[in-house]
């Protein structure tokens, strides 16, 4: 099985899931460090669409400046657009494989799609 990660190295419950993936024999872990390698906006819609989630569920609101620019309560496209311009609001991790895409917060909602 296939899974992309989309990591943040420096967020406990990223490596958490990372571990977790990696330890799972038959699955090949393809990692994005998603602050250096942004998904594109039409990714993130997809990625969002196939977790059945809102963008604005995705959006990291701790340590960002989400709530000030009114972002919890924005319409999915202002969203999408803000995330694309800046990745620090994707929430992570997203993990993608042939059974779904999931936000693993916490990690252990990764096994759903394995």
């Amino acid at each position: 099985m296939q899974a992309t990660i989309w990591h943040n190295p420096k967020c406990g419950t990223s490596r958490k899931t990372l571990a977790i993936l990696q330890e799972r024999e038959g699955v090949d872990v393809t990692v994005v460090e998603y602050l250096k390698n942004p998904p594109s906006r039409d990714k993130l819609a997809q990625l969002y669409a196939d977790a059945g989630m809102t963008p604005a569920e995705g959006l990291r609101l701790r340590g960002t400046d989400a709530e000030e620019r009114g972002l919890p309560d924005a319409d999915a496209d202002t969203v999408l657009d803000a995330m694309a311009e800046s990745p620090i609001l994707i929430n992570r991790p997203l993990v993608e494989t042939d059974k779904g895409v999931r936000l693993c917060r916490p990690q252990e909602t990764v096994e759903e799609i394995l």
